[in-house]
């Protein structure tokens, strides 16, 4: 049994880790910005405490004592660059104060490559809106990979299609790269609880590496 930190516990992915995390067996630290709002997250098995994943004291008060983070958190009411690049570095330093050792985020499908060194958002009448986002996920991913750090991260990235909230476990699915999965091009729908028990299975058992690594079912 591991105890696992979980910034953006009340969102779509970071509930569904939550769900995962404890129905293995491990303690697990619910980070959300408003408990007040989240109280259906308090339960066996699970300490729900207010913490800003844009904060590097923050992250380390909440992180003390755990054996590895899951980051599934994002803002819509800020700029995607300010609270991506906030976040990476917030967590790489309240973290490493904290001891973590393992830290797996969720990415997001639009920054994998089609081709080599031709990501999804960059293709042509990619829409705006969704690539300034896009660009905000990429930014973290750099902050990452020029990173002198300690921390064993790993961003997962699902298909670059709306995730499927209400489709059960499966416990399936394949990982690879940072190139899209032969059939992860939004063809095919990828849930949620599949999406964590991916970063669930990269906590407990680490195969991928200060990477981006593409999910799909």
């Amino acid at each position: 049994m591991s105890s696992i930190v979980i910034f953006g516990a009340g969102g779509r992915a970071g509930r569904r880790a939550v769900s995962e995390a404890v129905a293995r067996g491990h303690r697990v630290t619910a980070v959300v910005r408003d408990p007040a709002r989240h109280g259906h997250l308090d339960g066996d098995g699970v300490t729900l405490v207010a913490g800003d994943v844009t904060q590097a004291d923050s992250v380390a008060a909440v992180a003390a004592g755990h054996d590895a983070a899951i980051n599934a958190a994002v803002r819509l009411d800020v700029s995607t660059w300010e609270f991506f690049n906030g976040a990476a570095h917030a967590l790489l330093d309240g973290l490493g104060r904290a001891g973590v050792g393992r830290l797996v985020l969720v990415g997001i499908g639009t920054t994998l490559e089609t081709a080599p060194g031709v990501l999804v958002h960059d293709a042509p009448g990619f829409p705006a809106e969704a690539r300034e986002f896009s660009l905000g996920h990429a930014a973290q991913l750099d902050v990452f990979r020029d990173a002198d750090t300690e921390i064993d991260w790993l961003v997962v990235a699902p298909p670059p299609v709306v995730l499927d909230d209400d489709a059960p476990r499966t416990g399936r699915y394949r990982i690879g790269g940072a190139r899209i999965l032969p059939g992860g091009d939004g063809s095919a729908s990828f849930s949620y609880a599949d999406l964590a028990v991916a970063l669930v299975d990269e906590i407990e058992t680490p195969k991928h590496h200060r990477a981006l690594a593409a999910v799909a079912s």
